[in-house]
């Protein structure tokens, strides 16, 4: 047996022949703005976890909830540098606690998908509509081009951020030697040379083939002149890239040996967290909403992503996201319940399911799915109105988030099945009554995992997986141990029959609100 790390940490770390000790680190603008490292044993417990937080930790880059929005409200970035400093950071609190990094078998981790520049595009980003459209254009239209690679064209995916930097900056693009992901950029950190882009996140970027599993040609071609060489091969999800860099091993006393698994989009290492099984669906309620599930047999839309599956690369999963999250949530509560949670759910419980038929929309930033901006009111009759109150308001919020998240995955073809489960997390799965309105609206029962940091968590079972996926054992085999989810809350009797025709109205507002703007009521 190690030594033990300090009992405040409520565990030790223990060598096992089999099971490897795993460090994970996430980095990506997520949920909460952080930088964010979870450490498990051989039993899969959760012995060491921190953060970094970007605002508050990192006050000289001046950023708000980790990003800087620009003034044409479109263009959302984020500094590298602050990553790369916030890297440092946790490492160092981390070896300030005693943390013994000897011990850690192999390390992996998850970001949000882009490329890095000294102020990189982060997902929020919506500024490269024309490029989007040229992409198409070149593909022969939107849905051949979500055939290829999984997506239409979206205007934060990196293919189309790539088509933007050569257009505007042709000499930048042409003195770059790589461009990375910000899962890749953050393993290479750890590698000490460029790490490859997996599967997964990579097939994010609107260049990939998803069914060959390489780099299209005719997407590449319709970006920027050498770029396949500029991307490199990419390599399955749960490739090990090499060792750790002798830099880490010299400062914070990592095993040389210890292996550095690919890292891969923070939504990829969510399904893996929460250990997805087909039939469920799964809903991360962070900075994006996010809604995703497992899926054998594809078929790409306009609508939503199919990307590479990270634990299982014959198979694949879809994906919705939704931009106006928590941020969405955050801002309602401190104009509607003085800034309190406790306040928030109040007010969800002192209206009824429902809402009167008072219905609303709420996009702060120019949402994905629909695409729409500004706050839209209606009432029982459909008349657009100016303002709720505030109770109302807060429940409009909630259940709207939700109808849409349900009626788009409809539109992609899911069912809700009896034995439907509803995997949460994220930092609003701790909130009740909102699950409740989750599970009235999907009309399924709502459970938990031990942690919201499921990216993290997901990347810790992928790097443990990545040590042993060359003799064919699976993910699911790897987390045997880990904790099943914990059941939340169970849907209201008779909430299907409430919600059935709300969410049919909720669906043709949602088409008043998308093909006339002029109505809406932006937000300044």
């Amino acid at each position: 047996m190690k030594t033990p790390l300090p009992a405040a940490l409520g565990a030790g770390i223990h060598t096992q022949t089999w099971f490897p000790n795993v460090l994970v680190l996430i980095k990506t603008v997520n949920p909460d703005a952080q930088l964010k490292v979870i450490a498990i044993d051989e039993q899969l417990r959760v012995i060491y976890e921190d953060n970094v937080h970007f605002d508050k930790d990192l006050p000289e880059f001046k950023t708000q909830g980790g990003v800087y929005i620009h003034s044409d409200r479109l263009t959302v970035t984020s500094p590298v540098l602050m990553w790369v400093k916030a890297l440092d950071m946790i490492l160092e609190k981390m070896k300030s606690s005693g943390f013994n990094f000897s011990q850690i078998r192999a390390l992996s981790g998850a970001g949000q998908g882009c490329f890095s520049v000294s102020n990189s595009p982060i997902w929020m980003d919506s500024s490269t509509a024309s490029q989007c459209r040229a992409l198409e254009k070149a593909m022969g239209g939107a849905q051949p081009l979500a055939t290829v690679t999984g997506s239409r064209a979206y205007e934060r995916f990196t293919g189309n951020q790539i088509a933007k930097i050569y257009s505007q900056n042709p000499e930048v693009y042409k003195q770059t030697e790589r461009i990375s992901l910000v899962s890749s950029f953050a393993a290479s950190l750890f590698l000490g040379t460029y790490a490859p882009i997996d599967y997964s996140d990579g097939s994010g970027m609107n260049l990939l083939q998803i069914w060959e599993k390489a780099w299209s040609k005719s997407c590449l071609d319709a970006c920027a002149p050498g770029l396949e060489e500029r991307l490199g091969c990419p390599v399955p999800s749960h490739s090990v890239l090499g060792p750790i860099s002798p830099y880490y091993s010299q400062r914070y006393g990592f095993s040389p040996d210890c292996k550095i698994v690919a890292f891969t989009g923070d939504n990829p290492a969510s399904l893996a967290g929460m250990r997805l099984q087909e039939g469920d669906i799964a809903i991360s309620l962070g900075t994006s909403d996010t809604l995703f599930l497992w899926i054998q047999e594809p078929t790409p839309a306009l609508e939503g992503h199919i990307l590479c599956n990270p634990v299982d690369s014959q198979t694949y999963m879809a994906l919705l996201c939704f931009k106006n999250g928590s941020l969405m949530r955050e801002r309602i509560r401190d104009e509607c319940a003085s800034g309190s949670w406790d306040e928030f759910s109040k007010a969800l419980s002192s209206t009824a399911a429902g809402n009167s038929g008072n219905l609303g929309f709420y996009f702060d930033v120019m949402e994905i799915t629909p695409e729409a901006v500004g706050i839209h009111r209606f009432n029982r009759d459909n008349q657009k109105v100016s303002s709720f109150p505030k109770e109302v308001e807060i429940r409009a919020l909630i259940e709207g988030q939700f109808m849409a998240k349900r009626i788009h995955a409809e539109k992609l073809g899911y069912k809700v099945l009896p034995k439907t489960r509803i995997l949460a997390t994220g930092g609003a799965s701790h909130n009740k009554k909102i699950l409740q309105v989750l599970s009235d609206v999907f009309n399924a029962p709502v459970f938990t995992i031990d942690t919201a940091n499921s990216a993290c968590l997901g990347s810790a079972y992928r790097a443990i997986h990545g040590l042993v996926a060359e003799r064919n054992v699976s993910l699911a085999d790897v987390v045997k141990l880990a904790p099943e989810p914990r059941l939340a809350v169970t849907p209201t009797p008779g909430a299907e029959e409430l919600y059935r025709p709300l969410l049919k109205r909720y669906a043709e507002l949602e088409q008043k609100v998308i093909y006339n703007p002029a109505s809406s009521c932006l937000v300044k």
